[in-house]
């Protein structure tokens, strides 16, 4: 099974509700929901409708990190990295409680290219998932700058997806779900967001995509032109 969907509701919901099965909600990273707008979410999408959610900025990114702008909270300097303390333990049970009002199937925690390969990280990822409460939900990690062993080493530890650009390098994880996060092109390491992707390079994530699959792949477009790229995407799967 591949699903497709987009980071963000990139269209009118009840339109989005016809058109894709799966959301990775983006809000969430940013700004603590409240309970009714999340419910309001929830009862509006189809039964079988997949939710995945980022997980709050607090657990992953320091205070100096400019996401913090668009923020309802004021952050100390306790946040981020999967640092074991009090905040960042309390920023994944909102996280938490808000993923189980969704029904949510995925919970991904997005890692800023701050969170350098290094054994503070480790040490701090140790200490936060041994921890925390995972409840029935799949933890999806994506890790930016890592080395290809650091990430297999890391996903493996903590038993998490993942995530990765089928355009870059194939999963390293063990299980049977893959998730996919396609933000456009990448020039000197840097995200271009601003990319169309080709019919060619749709077809060739395609190929990828099937290639890796095992039970089921989850495929989220968060660039520019994600909802025509997701659309078209759908199409390509189909041929």
């Amino acid at each position: 099974m591949i699903v497709v969907g987009t980071c963000g509701f990139c269209e009118a919901r009840k339109k989005y509700f016809q058109d894709f099965k799966s959301v990775e909600v983006q809000q969430s990273f940013y700004r603590v929901l409240q309970d009714k707008t999340l419910q309001k979410w929830r009862d509006e999408s189809p039964e079988d409708f997949i939710f995945s959610i980022k997980a709050f900025q607090g657990i992953t990114h320091p205070s100096t990190s400019p996401t913090w702008r668009r923020s309802n909270i004021s952050p100390s300097k306790e946040v981020g990295f999967l640092k074991p303390t009090q905040e960042v333990f309390k920023y994944w049970e909102i996280t938490l409680h808000e993923a189980k009002i969704l029904g949510a199937k995925f919970v991904l925690i997005q890692l800023p290219k701050g969170f350098k390969e290094s054994e503070e990280s480790f040490n701090n990822a140790e200490k936060f998932f041994t921890q925390i409460e995972r409840g029935d939900f799949e933890i999806a990690v994506e890790l930016r700058g890592w080395s290809e062993k650091g990430i297999k080493e890391f996903v493996r530890e903590f038993d998490l997806i993942d995530v990765t650009d089928p355009l870059v390098r194939e999963p390293l994880h063990v299980g049977e779900t893959n998730y996919y996060r396609l933000h456009g092109t990448y020039e000197k390491r840097k995200i271009i967001y601003k990319h169309k992707y080709s019919q060619e390079e749709l077809q060739g994530i395609a190929k990828k995509v099937k290639d890796w699959n095992k039970k089921e792949s989850y495929v989220y477009f968060n660039n520019a032109y994600m909802c025509e790229d997701a659309k078209n995407f759908i199409q390509t799967l189909v041929f």
